[in-house]
């Protein structure tokens, strides 16, 4: 065998050279792969390539989340509603059941409903199992979220620690502890003490009008970016090459006896024999475009939201017996949830008197708070089913179907549910884990109330 120096030349056989030759072609060849994804990477994703790209042109070249198409005449399915849940359905319609040629319609702009005017909790730890079913799978999506739609949507799993302030409210939480566990979701009990050390700022004294008499901890819980979830999905979609149509509101549905042929809206009219609805509380405007009526209550539901801090609360804190919960938003700013007004309505406001008792019990449990500045507040209209369950069902008129009732709990089912709803568009039936939320339950009496078990309107 003999060596070659570093300054020698190898034996100049023809058997060599051509060795030599055909490795330096696959060096180039491999080299010229590498370099076409990377730079696809950089063109399509985001990525440590793309940031480096775009540093170049002094990041002014950066291409549109998600393109403004006009609607086309004919779609295999339209989506209406570009909310959360409406954005996730047409993603995994794309992604999962390969419908291309699919629209989603938002009367006004991607995520400027309900979607933007949460209070980003995301927990599973329900009492029937098929809340935990739903609640769980859109949990264990929510984990994987970010790369999945190579897109940060901020999920922190912080914890979410629900309070009991007397007797009952311990034997409700210890019933649903022990539920979670059996469903293999995971639940701890905590005393008052082990609360105080969770979240050390809360007021663990006897003497407070609602006594923290302990607590359930779900750790695997935690909050999300509301907006970057609606912007995620709306990107994920429109790459896979689903039309967002925004600024366009249905005025009618066209049927044809017991089938479904297009939509009225203010763009035209749109032909599909597929159309799902998650438009919230405007659900119910729209099954009375075709005769249906839904079981559902449309109320405000409020929130607001302080001026920023330095972090001083690092998990999510619910108390369902006053219904005030509380976390810290990546921005500094505390989040703080109120309960839904007691009448009916669409005012997108709500009344003050909720949120004068929200910040009556947020002050008691943290009277650190008590100097703290409002900056803003909101409502959102939710839609409650008289059992406080979604529905997630096709209807009598074939090819339309319909997600809704929701009540203060949709957001932390966003992927699930948008997952679960494509899987019903897709093959025209319920996945098992939305069967039990059909629109049929109400005539049958076979109901999920999670009123009676959440105390909530989740």
């Amino acid at each position: 065998m003999m060596c070659v120096g570093l300054n020698q030349q190898p034996p100049k056989t023809p058997h060599v050279m051509k060795f030599l030759y055909c490795a330096a072609q696959l060096e180039i060849i491999e080299y010229s792969i590498l370099i076409k994804y990377f730079w696809q990477n950089m063109k399509n994703k985001y990525s440590i390539f793309s940031l480096i790209k775009n540093a170049f042109s002094y990041h002014e070249n950066w291409q549109r989340a998600w393109r403004d198409p006009e609607p086309k005449k004919e779609y295999d399915a339209i989506i209406v509603g570009g909310g959360g849940h409406g954005l996730a359905t047409a993603f995994y319609l794309a992604k999962k059941h390969n419908l291309k040629n699919i629209a989603v319609v938002e009367k006004g702009w991607i995520g400027g409903g309900n979607t933007g005017r949460n209070t980003t909790i995301i927990r599973s730890n329900y009492l029937w199992d098929a809340s935990a079913g739903i609640y769980d799978h859109a949990l264990k999506i929510w984990e994987g979220l970010s790369q999945e739609l190579n897109y940060n949507v901020m999920f922190s799993q912080r914890g979410v620690i629900n309070l009991a302030h007397n007797l009952q409210d311990i034997r409700d939480l210890k019933r649903r502890t022990h539920a979670n566990r059996l469903n293999g979701i995971d639940a701890e009990w905590l005393s008052t003490e082990e609360v105080k050390k969770f979240c050390p700022i809360i007021n663990t004294s006897p003497n407070i009008r609602y006594p923290v008499l302990g607590g359930t901890l779900q750790r695997r819980a935690g909050t999300a970016r509301h907006d970057a979830v609606a912007w995620g999905y709306a990107r994920g979609a429109d790459e896979m090459g689903v039309d967002i149509i925004q600024n366009c509101e249905v005025k009618g549905i066209k049927r044809n006896g017991d089938r479904i042929e297009g939509l009225e809206t203010t763009k035209g009219y749109i032909k599909s024999k597929k159309i799902g609805v998650v438009a919230a509380g405007h659900s119910s405007v729209i099954a009375n475009m075709v005769g249906i009526r839904l079981p559902l209550e449309s109320k405000p539901l409020q929130a607001l939201v302080s001026e920023p801090v330095k972090p001083i609360i690092d998990t999510v804190v619910m108390s369902n017996a006053v219904h005030a919960y509380i976390s810290q938003s990546d921005k500094g700013e505390l989040v703080i949830g109120a309960g839904t007004d007691s009448y009916v309505s669409y005012t997108q406001r709500g009344s003050f008197n909720i949120i004068e008792e929200t910040l009556k019990a947020i002050l008691e449990l943290y009277p650190i708070f008590s100097r703290m500045r409002m900056l803003r507040q909101w409502g959102g209209i939710v839609d409650i089913c008289p059992d406080a369950s979604p529905i997630i069902s096709k209807t009598s008129i074939k090819g339309l179907y319909f997600n809704c009732g929701w009540g203060t709990g949709g957001f932390k089912a966003t992927p699930g549910s948008g997952d679960l709803f494509a899987h019903t568009i897709a093959n025209d039936e319920p996945h098992k884990l939305n069967a039990a939320f059909n629109l049929n339950r109400f005539i049958s009496g076979d109901l999920v109330d999670e009123h009676g078990a959440a105390a909530v309107a989740h």
